[in-house]
């Protein structure tokens, strides 16, 4: 029912940025939207997620300070700024989407049903 594409990745120094991108294509209710990662040998991570109603944000505290999350209010896209970056960073990052409008947002992987299929973030040191 929902596709998502995430764009943006590559490949950057160390203390160098990049800006991610999540765009969602297909109508459904969307509570929340989150950016997961996963470095090879290691499981899928929470970085960061934000309501779809940008009312509120959550962050993983390796990322707090250095990676913004927000939504463009013009279409259905969901942004990962990401400043300061290290080579633990290096990682798939992928977007997903969590259906249903919660109290608090959720950084738990299995909470979100619908995802992408991932961009690559390379940071050399």
């Amino acid at each position: 029912q929902l596709h998502i594409v995430e764009s943006g990745g590559g490949l950057v120094q160390a203390g160098g940025s990049l800006r991610l991108s999540c765009a969602v294509l297909g109508r459904a209710m969307i509570g929340a939207m989150g950016w997961f990662r996963q470095a090879p040998g290691k499981e899928r991570e929470f970085v960061a997620a934000i309501s779809w109603s940008a009312t509120s944000t959550n962050y993983a505290d390796s990322v707090k300070g250095r990676f913004t999350i927000s939504r463009d209010t013009a279409k259905i896209t969901v942004s990962l700024q990401m400043n300061s970056l290290k080579p633990d960073d290096t990682a798939v990052y992928y977007c997903a989407v969590d259906r249903y409008i919660r109290s608090s947002l959720m950084t738990d992987s299995a909470t979100y049903t619908n995802w992408g299929q991932g961009t690559q973030v390379t940071v050399s040191s």
